[in-house]
């Protein structure tokens, strides 16, 4: 029945995510969510804006929430733009910002689902490679250009890019918005959101799908320049007007009023890391080194796709991309302490059979 289909749905490649598998007793460790519980404050928020009011449609321009979010980043609401997970905000930054004539630049290794936006929105783009260790030389994006998008840290490779390269690739394009996306940046980076009020040409995208543990509410957002967000506004005024609910908009404002909690979670997540990370390097693993709440390795000994099916042999997930450069690397999300346990014990039976 495809001959229904409009010529451009024949032309996608649509973004395939990460696997929800339905499995007993599993240690899910393959799309990077927060192993631990939402702060209290936002189920409580859930709970107490779960009542008649839900007949009504919700703030569509979801005041309080920016309200929030402006306080947090010292910013004001004119500079926040809130959607329905970072995924559709960024979809409305393709559409708003980033189709020129000339192309969009973003690394050859990154997150796979700016290809799929360029292909639905028809924006033009040029792959940037990520030099040996795996890292964005902000030198290599001196061409020209329409704009760039990078993730920081980068995906799948959890390398985080400092501050100072940022504002050297924000000054060589004046002219050109660079977007952010900082869906890991608790985990171990600085946020460029601090650099907004100097260049206006800086769009920042974060999530609380991560380090908020929300990844089943669906909210994201940006912050920038005022005419970057109305920019951003008007296409979403165009597409959906109300795609944040109040559930929604209720538990990320308690998730962002509770920073004790943010804090104590983020920081369990990075000791877990770096307990990982030093584990699989004794078992003879090259680590990417990562800021990000996942770790990106490989084995000299040990081909990545087995390796891969061998953990899932015994119900650990992990992140498997047969794509060039990296198909013989893994991603691996920070789990507890008891499933990174787990996954060590199976890590060092599996690399002593098999290597």
């Amino acid at each position: 029945m495809s001959q229904f289909w409009s010529k451009i749905v024949h032309e996608l490649t649509p973004y395939v995510p990460g696997e929800q598998p339905k499995m007993a007793n599993l240690v899910k460790l393959n799309t990077n969510e927060n192993p631990y519980p939402p702060s209290p404050k936002a189920l409580e928020a859930i709970r107490q804006a779960t009542n008649n009011l839900l007949t009504l449609y919700p703030d569509p321009n979801a005041d309080a929430l920016k309200s929030t979010l402006a306080k947090h980043f010292n910013l004001t609401s004119h500079n926040v733009f809130v959607g329905n997970g970072s995924d559709e905000v960024l979809a409305h930054v393709f559409q708003a910002l980033l189709k020129h004539d000339k192309p969009l630049l973003f690394p050859d290794i990154t997150y796979s689902f700016y290809p799929v936006y360029c292909g639905l929105y028809q924006v033009d783009y040029r792959t940037v490679a990520l030099n040996e260790a795996f890292a964005i030389d902000v030198d290599d994006y001196n061409q020209e250009c329409g704009a760039i998008i990078f993730p920081n840290p980068n995906a799948p490779t959890g390398r985080v890019l400092e501050l100072e390269a940022i504002k050297r690739l924000l000054k060589n394009h004046p002219n050109q918005v660079v977007v952010v996306d900082e869906a890991y940046i608790d985990f171990g980076g600085q946020s460029a959101a601090v650099l907004i009020d100097q260049y206006p040409n800086l769009l920042v995208v974060q999530t609380l799908s991560k380090s908020r543990s929300l990844a089943g509410m669906r909210v994201g957002f940006a912050l920038g320049h005022a005419t970057l967000i109305e920019a951003l506004e008007r296409v979403k005024n165009s597409f959906n007007s109300y795609p944040l609910d109040k559930l929604a908009m209720a538990a990320a404002i308690g998730a962002f009023e509770d920073q004790p909690y943010f804090e104590t979670t983020c920081q369990k997540i990075i000791d877990t890391r770096e307990q990982l990370t030093q584990f699989m390097q004794d078992l003879g693993f090259n680590v990417i080194p990562s800021a990000a709440n996942f770790v990106f390795a490989t084995h000299p000994k040990v081909d990545a796709a087995t390796l891969t099916q061998q953990l899932r042999d015994e119900s650990i997930i992990v992140r498997y991309f047969k794509l060039p450069r990296i198909d013989q690397y893994v991603r691996i999300t920070i789990g507890t302490d008891a499933e990174n346990a787990r996954l060590c014990e199976v890590l060092a039976k599996l690399v002593v059979t098999t290597g």
